[in-house]
């Protein structure tokens, strides 16, 4: 039985339900950039469709990961999530803690998308990130003290005494020298300054972190440290992730679920093992066979797929299903190019962006 994407309760108040076990829901989430021309009078005559109609959950203490190309979308859905990028439409629905005193009771959650800025402050302290280059999300001018302490001073939490104490177990945390708290960033390697990054995440007591692609910008040795630590991090804290990533193969190391985006939209959504063995759409099935295997007889068994044509610009995206201008089984002219496929469930848990689609088993 195929069902399409689950509705959402709507409300004059702000605040929905959710089932006890999902922490965030994102739904129909779209996010236009405007485009303006003009020198003394500005108008808009267009806009970027960087995401549209995103809609997925998050479930406590697990891992979804977002993968696609290059400009899918996929960061500046993250910074919706966390209000760094206003929507210019969806809703984010976030359970925060101490919404509901029973665990087990569905909760009257917020929605961050249109929350004020009182309400936003207050979720910020459970909401973080960890950013993608280390080198650009530290201060040059700030000690380390300073950076992984700041989330503290600006919520005003503890003395500076009790701060400092904070900061000195944070580096501990995440592996660093407890007594390095007066160097500065430049004085750390890549690896060291993502950690920073990671302890200055983990200062207020998160229940959410997005990682937008936390170890693209490091050594191939440093990556699994700092993969590793993440892992360690989310047994001991009980975080749940949303891990934006374009290598697949960390993907499916760290993920639990994983969401396929193509321009702007989600292709697929399924379980980890799942999406890698037997993906359903045809866009899965390229990004997939591109992933190599450490395996000669394999790899010359495996037929890679290779796409025709370039991404098409997301400020004029193609009609009907958006993956239709280089789909190697689409219908065009007909059903894909004329008419925009929902994401239905296609079986338990799998959900799927296509009119046509196919279990393929990937070796």
């Amino acid at each position: 039985m195929r069902r399409k994407a689950p509705a959402v309760d709507s409300g004059d108040n702000g605040h929905r339900e959710l089932p006890p076990e999902v922490l965030l829901r994102v739904h129909r989430l779209v996010k236009h950039f405007p485009i303006s021309k003009g020198i003394f009078w500005r108008r808009q005559v267009g806009a970027v469709q960087a995401v549209s109609d995103v809609s997925f959950d998050i479930r406590r203490g697990e891992t979804l990961g977002l993968v696609g190309e290059s400009g899918c979308g996929k960061s500046t859905t993250a910074r919706c999530v966390l209000r760094l990028l206003q929507p210019t439409s969806g809703e984010v629905l976030y359970r925060a803690q101490g919404v509901a005193d029973d665990p087990n009771a569905p909760a009257e959650c917020i929605d961050i998308a249109s929350a004020d800025k009182q309400v936003l402050r207050q979720l910020r302290r459970d909401m973080q990130i960890v950013f993608q280059d280390p080198y650009a999300s530290l201060n040059p001018r700030m000690t380390v003290a300073s950076i992984v302490a700041e989330p503290l001073l600006v919520h005003g939490i503890g003395t500076r005494a009790d701060r400092m104490q904070r900061v000195k177990e944070l580096l501990q945390v995440v592996g660093l020298n407890p007594e390095h708290t007066n160097r500065y960033p430049h004085e750390f390697s890549g690896g060291q300054r993502q950690r920073i990054g990671v302890a200055r995440a983990l200062a207020l007591n998160p229940s959410l972190m997005v990682l937008d692609e936390p170890v693209s910008a490091l050594d191939v040795s440093i990556q699994a440290q700092v993969l590793n630590l993440m892992e360690d991090l989310q047994t001991e804290f009980g975080l749940t992730y949303l891990f934006i990533a374009h290598d697949l193969s960390v993907v499916r190391h760290m993920a639990d679920r994983v969401g396929v985006m193509y321009l702007g939209k989600i292709a697929e959504l399924a379980d980890r093992d799942t999406l890698y063995e037997r993906p359903m759409h045809p866009y899965s099935h390229a990004l997939l066979s591109a992933v190599p295997i450490p395996d000669p007889e394999v790899e010359r068994r495996r037929r890679r797929i290779l796409l025709e044509g370039d991404i098409p610009s997301p400020v004029n995206p193609p009609s009907g299903c958006r993956f239709h201008t280089r789909c190697p089984i689409a219908q065009a002219p007909g059903r894909c190019s004329e008419e925009v496929p929902e994401l239905r469930e296609i079986e338990p848990d799998h959900w799927v962006s296509c009119h046509f689609p196919e279990v393929k088993k990937i070796i």
